[in-house]
């Protein structure tokens, strides 16, 4: 390296103690796009020594072949290593970088300036203590400043230094820097930031970033490395009641035990008493096991393994607290969500969320508004578009325990995941759970679906029948239907243009419409199987995800899925109601098959090809299915 420490030659393992005993700040650099982030970043990186003679080496090669500063060393280039970004000049990705000095260990995070990439720069900024929000002296408070500042306050990031770059293009002027750092004081307290330090830079040059500059001799305050490393980042986790997401039961052999995880919030001791949530159960803390041994105490940050006095039944994705304070149990909330997916986000439909250790379905039953990051502005909504944020209520299929994201980071964040490409589309903080989370019981009733099955003579079922309009479904479903009546048996038709003249008749057919209308008939073929009925649900039902939701709702060994599989061409010759006609005249929009996809299922339980296949012969199939599975004799 280009730096060595002294200390290294003369007794390396006091070095190596001193380093590990120093304390880490997680920073993020953002701002507006050209600012001077990754050039900064790059500089640090180049005046604390952290750089190998090689990677010097190379920034001198990469700055005479693509570098922006003629002669001089481009320092941009340390951190932008997408090719994409060389090619343009500006951040895409998210960066890390890690360095360190004498007196402190930095992890670092080169953040996107483009709005377009703000859900990359959320990303960065979720796990930092201090924001860096870089300003052009030339361009003062710009949009994208207030953006960033915006994200960063919601993100829960209190400590804030206003960087007033490139203040050698505007000849070191300090009434520039004073309006510049007047004006963003008055909004960073418009948005909640209170311990805001305004800096006069320049990233290039090197202007009180390391040394005060001569070149701003009115300049009195820190430098930039100087405030880094002195800063006091109060822990909030660390002074906060104890929380601890169980992440694998340790059990090793008969005689051990454990339930391993890192503590995400205050300290626990030996012969505390703790609570196991959701379930509530209590017990007390035995033992507190690490690699090097035993602990008395451990507190937030620490990965340890904790075992009880009692024999309770903990398990992955439960929270271990203080019993003198634990956190809220809910399964409704309301929270801000970051939609990062290039699709919309769709209400109602199912996602899989991952809340501490947990995870879970859920759905964004509600926008309530989304908020125009320049400007501040809330506007009613019913989606949310990549890199959109709003407030929504969110539903979760069980009660968990959280606290409000400003509370903790870990017991009150949350990703959404696709269920069906395992992609993240959104991030979510927590503010609050909805009353009717804790005003809302299951009633306990005496006659079960065991009982009515025993009254029934059959079993319950629900066979979906999915496919293109015209593919035969109704059809099918009816002849279906008439046979199990001939033999006894208690049935129900749920047919889709039934259902839009009641249940659904608030509904059109636009993607959102589609998932909410799945969603209410999934309830009712629910409520039916547990009065004991066979129903046939005939729907196009055209997404893999609201398909793949009800048979979870239903219950895997109440639901059949049938596919009525029949070509575009086909189904669009019989055409039995005219409905692809104006489908392609354009008088019907969203219309499965023209301008809506339709998403055939992977693995059904049945296939019935209907080219191939009469209505009789198809209802011949799903009634020997139904007797395979033992639901009719």
């Amino acid at each position: 390296m280009a730096h060595r420490s002294e200390l290294i030659a003369e007794d390396i393992e006091q070095y190596l103690e001193r380093h590990a005993n120093k304390s880490m700040l997680r920073f993020i650099t953002c701002g507006s796009v050209d600012d001077g982030k990754s050039t900064l970043i790059g500089r640090m990186l180049y005046e604390s020594k952290m750089l190998f003679d090689d990677q010097l080496k190379a920034l001198e090669k990469d700055s005479r072949k693509v570098g922006t500063q003629g002669d001089g060393l481009d320092f941009a280039l340390l951190v932008d290593g997408l090719a994409a970004e060389r090619e343009q000049g500006i951040t895409i990705d998210v960066a890390y970088r890690y360095f360190t000095t004498e007196r402190r260990k930095f992890v670092v995070a080169d953040t996107p300036g483009h709005e377009q990439y703000t859900r990359n720069m959320v990303t960065g900024a979720s796990t930092a203590d201090l924001a860096v929000i870089l300003v052009d002296a030339r361009k003062g408070v710009l949009p994208q400043t207030r953006r960033h500042s915006f994200l960063v306050s919601l993100l829960g990031i209190r400590h804030v230094v206003l960087a007033v770059n490139k203040l050698d293009l505007v000849g070191y002027s300090q009434e520039v820097f004073e309006r510049i750092s007047g004006e963003y004081a008055e909004f960073a307290a418009e948005i909640g930031l209170t311990d805001v330090v305004a800096i006069p830079l320049s990233a290039y040059v090197g202007d009180n970033l390391t040394e005060l500059s001569d070149n701003t001799p009115w300049w009195t305050g820190p430098t930039l490395m100087d405030h880094l490393e002195s800063v006091e980042i109060e822990d909030e986790a660390c002074s906060g009641p104890f929380r601890m997401p169980v992440q694998w039961v340790n059990r090793p052999h008969l005689d051990f035990r454990g339930f391993s995880g890192q503590i995400v919030g205050g300290t626990v001791r030996v012969g505390e008493r703790v609570r196991v949530l959701p379930a509530g159960r209590e017990s007390t803390v035995a033992r507190i096991v690490t690699m090097d041994g035993d602990l008395q105490e451990a507190i937030a940050g620490r990965s340890v393994t904790i075992t009880l006095t009692d024999e309770i039944d903990v398990s992955r994705g439960d929270v271990l607290a203080g019993a003198d304070a634990p956190p809220d149990v809910a399964d409704q909330f309301e929270g801000h969500v970051v939609w990062m997916s290039e699709h919309d986000m769709l209400p109602e439909r199912p996602y899989l969320c991952q809340i501490g250790t947990m995870t879970v379905q859920a759905r964004i039953t509600k926008p309530k508004y989304k908020i125009n990051v320049n400007t501040l502005e809330k506007t009613a909504t019913s989606t949310l578009v990549l890199n959109e944020i709003g407030m929504c209520n969110i539903s979760f299929d069980r009660r968990v325990p959280f606290d409000p994201y400003t509370e903790n980071r870990e017991t009150g964040g949350f990703t959404l995941i696709d269920r069906i490409t395992n992609a993240t589309v959104g991030a979510g903080m927590l503010t609050h759970a909805l009353r009717r989370s804790h005003n809302i019981h299951w009633q306990a009733v005496d006659i079960d679906e065991e009982a009515r099955t025993r009254l029934n003579g059959h079993r319950s079922q629900v066979v979906w029948l999915t496919g293109l309009s015209g593919s035969g479904k109704s059809t099918i479903a009816n002849e279906v239907e008439r046979r199990l009546y001939a033999l006894g048996c208690h049935t129900y038709l749920l047919d889709g243009d039934n259902v839009r003249h009641g249940l659904g008749r608030d509904l059109g057919f636009t993607p959102a419409d589609r998932v909410e209308n799945i969603r209410r008939v999934t309830e009712v073929a629910r409520l039916m199987a547990d009065a004991g009925l066979i129903v046939l649900a005939s729907f196009i039902s055209p997404f893999r995800s609201e398909r793949n939701a009800a048979r979870e709702v239903i219950g895997e060994g109440r639901f059949c899925e049938v596919h009525v599989d029949t070509p575009l061409d086909v189904a669009e010759r019989r055409d039995p109601k005219g409905l692809y006609k104006k489908a392609r005249q354009g008088d019907l929009e969203n219309f499965t098959g023209v301008d809506s996809p339709y998403e055939a299922p992977v693995s059904p339980e049945l296939r019935i090809d209907t080219t191939a296949t009469s209505p009789a012969e198809a209802a011949d199939l799903i009634i020997e299915h139904l007797r395979r599975r033992q639901i009719i004799a």
